[in-house]
C-alpha cells in the first residue's frame, strides 16, 4: 500500500478560506479521480514561525495508480492549488510504502 503525502504551509490571512476549499473542493476532486482508496487531513500542531501546517495523505493500492494519478489529474489539480493560493503556501510531496 502506497501512500501520497502533501505537505503544506498556508499563510494565516487566508487560513480559514483555505481549510474549506480543501475539504469541500480539492479533497473530493481528488477523490473524485477514482484511484485513491481513502484520505486524511492532519494539522501540525508544532508552533510555526508563520502560517499553518498541514499533511494530507491519500492511500493508494499501488504505485501504478499514482503514477496514473499524476500523469492524468496532478497537473489539473495543482493549477487549481496555485491559481487560487499563489504566493501564499508552499508544499512538497512524497510517497511512502507501508511496511
Amino acid at each position: 500500500m502506497i501512500i501520497y503525502n502533501v505537505t503544506l504551509n498556508i499563510d494565516d490571512d487566508i487560513h480559514d478560506e483555505w481549510l474549506k476549499w480543501m475539504k469541500e473542493k480539492h479533497i473530493p476532486d481528488v477523490m473524485r479521480t477514482g484511484l485513491f482508496l481513502e484520505n486524511r487531513m492532519l494539522k501540525l500542531l508544532m508552533d510555526e514561525p508563520q502560517g499553518k501546517t498541514y499533511s494530507m495523505q491519500y492511500t493508494l493500492n499501488n504505485m501504478a495508480d499514482l503514477e496514473e494519478y499524476r500523469a492524468k489529474h496532478a497537473p489539473r489539480l495543482q493549477k487549481e492549488l496555485i491559481e487560487r493560493y499563489a504566493d501564499k503556501f508552499v508544499a512538497f510531496r512524497t510517497v511512502l510504502e507501508v511496511v
